[in-house]
């Protein structure tokens, strides 16, 4: 259900999904602060190990057209392993997708994408040195979707370019997600929100 107290100026109306989490929103500054509960997580174990769906994002509908959802996200406070603030697309369980400033095993913060299509594609990025990172979903039509990252919000750089389906009489969902797998929370703040309705014409240009 839409909530009247998440609005943001720059998107549609916001709801939860898949569960209902806790965030607040500075009107002025139009940033978004989520903050997961603990132990939360989305994974659908590659190895066929137990699924997990406890996490909040707070979302939109995902327009029909083609698209561009950024945001600068920082994580604040303690980090642990694998805390992150991420961009998600979410259409059920054994469908949706994640990109994320995630904390490594090795103590290290980090772009990590997650696309699940039954079972979760994880892959490892860049390697993030500043406090936040800027992230970027891009929806190219038909099931075709890019991530990006970049440390100036201006020039992107290419993360994956990816398919995932939607099932019939399934809507797809893209927001704000906060995951604390490990931890007993996980407090991120999402500035700098941007959605842009026209199409990321070439993924691997930087633009």
């Amino acid at each position: 259900m839409t909530d009247p107290l998440f609005a943001l100026d720059e998107l549609p109306p916001l709801s939860w999904v898949p569960v209902e989490g806790e965030a607040s929103i500075d009107p002025v500054a139009q940033t978004l602060t989520l903050r997961s509960a603990g132990g939360v997580d989305w994974t659908n174990d590659a190895t066929g190990g137990d699924q997990q769906h406890r996490a909040a994002s707070l979302a939109f509908a995902a327009p029909d057209t083609p698209f561009m959802l950024s945001a600068n996200v920082s994580v604040v406070g303690d980090r642990t392993t694998f805390d992150a603030g991420a961009l998600s697309i979410w259409s059920d369980e054994d469908h949706w997708a994640k990109l994320c400033f995630e904390y490594s095993p090795d103590g290290e913060p980090m772009v990590v994408s997650v696309v699940t299509n039954m079972y979760s594609d994880d892959v490892n990025s860049r390697l993030v040195v500043d406090a936040s990172i800027h992230l970027r979903l891009a929806f190219l039509g038909g099931n075709a979707w890019a991530f990006h990252s970049s440390t100036d919000g201006e020039r992107w750089d290419f993360v994956r370019l990816f398919h995932l389906a939607v099932p019939a009489g399934r809507s797809t969902s893209v927001g704000f997600l906060s995951q604390a797998p490990c931890g007993e929370r996980c407090d991120v703040v999402f500035s700098d929100i941007r959605l842009e309705r026209s199409l990321l014409s070439d993924t691997r240009n930087g633009s």
